[in-house]
């Protein structure tokens, strides 16, 4: 059977997929891997299933020579060396779709918290500060009637876009592609960044991180943004100046923000956690028992495939079979 090497525990739906039908290494632990952490358990392995914040890199490549498909846990795929990948004709696959809807309702949980100062008014009460009722406690912002931006509306940008219409809000859009079903679907309108900046009372970021997205919200966006506006990331935390965005939250310059992500994850500055206007969580978009189970599958799907000779289901650089066929 192949050899293939897990870098991490993941929901039995998929481990089980991967004893019957491989030589399985797992590893015992869900910290950030790198080539030293791996090197050692890549000798003779056909298939690699990682995790995003895992590095995969030429130096991983060069450890593991019989490598022939890697499969990311994830549907982001930055942490991979795709043209160092492709070069070496080793398919690299995501899971796509699974976490869609579970990504979409945890952006909706920042941006109610955020609005709403759900985690402030917890830390409140938890402080035993609460002393009944009053008129001015607590005030947030409405939800319901508002304006939301979505910046990218792919997959979950679409999703978080579809629950706004039981908020009845008016949504805008802007993307590399127009997006005709969600405009039938909830009345989106698309237009540039600038303009959804400037006009939306919530911004939700569902980018990739590439060369194009690092820091596509920095200084002169945070500026366009209206000083009662909430930044939604659960994209990735790299798509946003972490320091331009502290200086906002710290001057008011917007009112709040719900984060999942961060620029260097997991490491979060001091400064953002000592604000009280953001809402901050682990990186759990995907985090549901159903959303988890089913990346585990796919992810294992994927890398029995690959080291099968097939070719994997959600092939990331499908390119390397052209070439084959060459």
């Amino acid at each position: 059977m192949p050899k293939v090497l897990v870098t991490a525990p993941i929901p039995e739906e998929g481990l089980g997929l991967l004893r019957r039908g491989s030589d399985l290494i797992l590893l015992d632990n869900d910290e950030p891997k790198g080539h030293a952490e791996l090197t050692p358990h890549l000798r003779e392995v056909q298939g690699l299933l990682c995790l995003l914040s895992d590095t995969i890199d030429r130096r991983v490549m060069d450890a593991g020579p019989d490598l022939r498909v890697i499969a990311n846990y994830a549907v982001g795929f930055d942490n991979v060396d795709m043209a160092e990948a492709t070069r070496r004709r080793i398919a690299v696959t995501n899971t796509p779709d699974v976490l869609t809807e579970a990504t979409a309702d945890l952006a909706w949980a920042l941006l109610l918290a955020a609005a709403r100062r759900v985690t402030e008014g917890e830390r409140f009460m938890r402080a035993g500060r609460f002393r009944g009722w009053g008129p001015l406690l607590l005030l947030g912002g409405a939800v319901h009637g508002k304006s939301l931006g979505v910046v990218g509306a792919g997959r979950i940008g679409a999703a978080v876009a579809r629950r706004a219409v039981g908020f009845r809000m008016r949504v805008l859009y802007t993307d590399v592609q127009e997006r005709p079903g969600l405009e039938r679907q909830v009345g989106a309108m698309r237009v540039p960044l600038d303009t959804l900046l400037s006009e939306a009372d919530f911004v939700s970021l569902h980018v990739p991180l590439t060369e194009e997205t690092k820091h596509l919200i920095g200084t002169r966006e945070l500026a366009t943004m209206k000083p009662t506006a909430f930044l939604i990331n659960t994209s990735r935390g790299a798509v946003v100046d972490e320091q331009a965005l502290i200086a906002a939250l710290q001057s008011g310059e917007i009112r709040g923000a719900g984060l999942d992500v961060y620029e260097m994850e997991p490491e979060v500055p001091d400064a953002l956690l000592q604000l009280e206007n953001v809402v901050l969580l682990p990186h759990v978009g995907s985090a549901t028992v159903e959303a988890r189970g089913a990346m585990a599958k796919m992810a294992a799907e994927n890398v029995l495939a690959g080291t099968e000779g097939r070719r994997p289901p959600n092939i990331l650089n499908p390119e390397i079979y052209d070439a084959e066929r060459e």
